[in-house]
Parts: structure tokens; sequence; C-alpha cells
């Protein structure tokens, strides 16, 4: 039994552990598949040194809890714990869902055709229930101005973007009224929920989770990179009109559509300053990497989206 076998069989309390499994993850963690009493499960533990948001795992694991009795698919929780546990960091572990989180295969493989006209009345009901989460599910959740953070951190890049500045002229001139602060995941697009055979399965990777108006979760959705080189709007899979429907039907708030174009605009440009900023990772020798060196490339193909939204 290896010392990863022994820690997961101690924060479940005994049993069996087996067929851990590395699989790929994000910057701030690592995540790990295995089986425990045959029951198959995953582990997300933080990464050494991570930049943490908000409250960190603990708040992502307080999110699931909360997220699952508003009615947002998610994997349920088994357990949680911190830096003092015998894993040495921050982890949660769920239940492993099956299905598919891969954006060209989604979009592209026959096995998925049946399920792609699904999903953006699913994503609509799912963010509806996202942004059922009562506010205070985790105390650590921020409120921050988007234009201001992203303004802030293009300026401490010092790379002249003129398309980026057109950008923030208009948000910051077209800036619509927010009418409603809910929880927000944050960075609801592919790779960060699993398609199963019945289309939607779970909603992932909370760490983005903030305080904020909930036309975001929409935009984002809506991003060009997020559609992967298919046509329809919404994820490469759908139209404006499925998602903002199965929202206003679920949340019982109808959808601004000019609203959800301002936060597209915003989101194009943020996504373009994030490639700055990981291209910058790169170049300036912090972790060097083929990945992010590629990224900064998209810059771009950003700036082009971005002119092509504005009037």
């Amino acid at each position: 039994m290896s010392d990863l076998d022994e820690q997961l069989a101690k924060v479940l309390g005994g049993g069996v552990v087996e067929n851990v499994t590395r699989l790929s993850g994000g910057a701030s963690r690592e995540t790990y598949a295995f089986d425990h009493d045959g029951d198959p499960l995953i582990l997300q533990r933080e990464r050494p040194g991570a930049l943490r948001t908000g409250g960190g795992m603990r708040s992502e694991a307080l999110l699931l809890r909360a997220a699952a009795k508003t009615g947002v698919p998610v994997a349920e929780l088994i357990t949680s714990g911190g830096a003092d546990s015998p894993l040495g960091a921050p982890f949660f572990v769920t239940r492993r869902i099956e299905g598919e989180t891969i954006a060209r295969k989604i979009l592209r493989d026959d096995e998925w055709a049946p399920v792609r006209p699904k999903l953006a009345a699913q994503c609509g009901a799912a963010l509806a229930a996202v942004h059922k989460i009562p506010i205070d599910a985790a105390p650590e959740l921020e409120h921050q101005d988007q234009i201001t953070q992203y303004r802030e951190a293009l300026d401490v890049m010092a790379e002249p973007h003129p398309a980026f500045e057109l950008g923030f002229r208009w948000l910051e001139r077209n800036r619509p009224p927010s009418e409603r602060v809910t929880v927000v995941h944050g960075d609801f697009r592919h790779g960060n929920f699993i398609v199963g055979k019945e289309g939607l399965a779970a909603v992932l990777d909370w760490e983005l989770g903030h305080l904020g108006d909930p036309m975001e979760d929409l935009g984002w959705l809506c991003v060009k990179a997020w559609r992967f080189g298919a046509r329809p709007p919404v994820g490469g899979f759908g139209q404006y009109e499925e998602l903002f429907d199965a929202y206003a039907d679920a949340a019982g708030v109808d959808v601004d559509p000019d609203a959800v174009r301002w936060w597209e605009v915003l989101g194009t440009l943020k996504w373009g300053v994030m490639c700055i900023m990981q291209a910058s990772t790169h170049l300036n020798g912090f972790v060097r990497s083929v990945e992010l060196a590629a990224i900064g490339r998209r810059v771009s193909e950003q700036e082009h989206d971005l002119l092509a939204l504005l009037p």
C-alpha cells in the first residue's frame, strides 16, 4: 500500500483503497481517481504553493454541499479537510461521475450527437440553480469589480493592446445595472462540466466562485473561445434563446440579452488578459511551459473576437 493509499484510508475512516490513478488537472490542484471499498471516487488536493482564491478548497467544499441542495448537478461530496489532515494539504473527495469533459469530443463525436441539442437548456437550468445558492453558504466568497481587476492586471503587464483599451472604454460606458447579487460559479464552460448520456451530468471546478451579477456566468459560457470552432454561440452547442428561456423558467427571472452581451464582451477581454498573464509566466521563466507559451499566442484571437463584438 502506498503512502497516498494509507492517507486516503485514514480520511475515509478505514476500508480498502485501491486503483489510485493520477489524472490531468489544473495548476492549483492534484486530481486522482481511486476506489474505496469498491466505490469509484475522486480526490482533489491542493498543490504545494498554489495560489488560493477566496476561501480556497474549504469554500469549494461548502459550495458543493450548498449546490447539491439547490439542485445543481454536482458530484456528491464525501469528505473534505484542511492542511492538518493526513493528506497534508486542503482536499476534498467526491463520487466519480462517468462522462466526458473534452470539448472537441462533446462537440464533434457522434457519441454525443444525441445530447448536444439538450445542453444549452440544461446549462440554463443548472446556472439558475447555482444562482439560488445562499450567498452566505461560503463566507469567504468575495465581490470584486472585474473591470478594475483586469484593468489593473493589464497595466501590470505593461504591454500595448489598443483593442483591449477600446474594450475597457466601451465596458465602462455601457455597464448594465446590476439588479441581483448571487453566488457566481465564475468559470462555467467546457472542461468544467461533465456531459453524460443524458446530457449535463455534473458541474465541476468551483475554485473561482464569488459573489456578483449572475449574468456573468451566462456571458462567460457564450464567449467565442469556449465554442472551440463550432458555430452555435452557447458553448458551440446551442442558441442564446435556448439558454435564456431555460434560465428564465428555472430562475423565475427574465434575462436581458443586452446584459448578457455586456458580460460576453467582458469575458472575451478577460480571457485575453488571462492569456497575456499565462504567457508572461512562461516568458519570465517562472514556469517554463509549451502550453503557456501557446496560450499566449491566443491573445490576438481575443483581440479579433472583441473587436467583432463591439458596435
